[in-house]
């Protein structure tokens, strides 16, 4: 089967009005899409990691006004769950794709993992110059990583208590690559390979 990648469509869908109807937009349009890549990164992590990963597709459950701003599946080593732990994003806004290695809130190992990362900045410096930061998986703004933002935001991630820490690569709505499903895949695999020392040392 070809993997379908994503289309002016898909992210136009993320502005459409009222809880409701975006939702239904984002289960008829977007979450087949995200189930059939998702599984597929799923094994590849699992291969790479030689540990079973786990696909969560977010469902926004909890939400009865607001529609959400952005939608994503999470691979997790978890069964039951992911926000606790570190895990691989990929989902989008209505202007850009994001392929994150995420830290959200709901951590707990904060204080040794942001002690791990500013030990070892190295491994940072070794990504590509187009990577991005996010302090916040709610919040569209990101930041350059290979900026003074490093720092801020693994302190930031370890103090506040709703401090998050997402590392990752972001893709333009516009861009021709995102169409082709195979090619998605492909590139989403690289960002995810360039990740997996962080991912290893946040375990440590």
């Amino acid at each position: 089967m070809t993997m379908q990648g994503f289309t002016a469509k898909d992210f136009k869908i993320m502005n459409i009005e009222g809880l409701t109807a975006r939702m239904e937009g984002i289960q008829t349009e977007i979450q087949p899409k995200f189930q059939a890549l998702g599984q597929t990164l799923t094994d590849y992590l699992s291969l790479k990691l030689g540990d079973e990963m786990h696909l969560h597709i977010a469902r926004h459950a909890r939400r009865s006004v607001n529609p959400p701003e952005s939608t994503w599946f999470a691979i997790s080593s978890d069964k039951r769950g992911y926000k606790k732990h570190p895990h691989f994003q990929v989902g989008l806004y209505d202007d850009y794709l994001f392929v994150w290695l995420a830290f959200i809130y709901e951590n707990q190992n904060r204080i040794n993992i942001t002690s791990q990362f500013l030990n070892n900045l190295a491994l940072f410096k070794k990504l590509p110059q187009d990577y991005v930061l996010s302090k916040d998986h709610t919040v569209k703004k990101t930041y350059p990583l290979h900026s003074s933002e490093l720092e801020q935001a693994l302190m930031r991630f370890k103090d506040i208590k709703k401090g998050e820490f997402l590392v990752g690569k972001k893709f333009s709505a516009t861009d021709q690559l995102l169409a082709n499903g195979t090619e998605l895949e492909r590139q989403i695999k690289v960002v995810f390979a360039s990740l997996l020392p962080l991912y290893k040392l946040a375990l440590k």
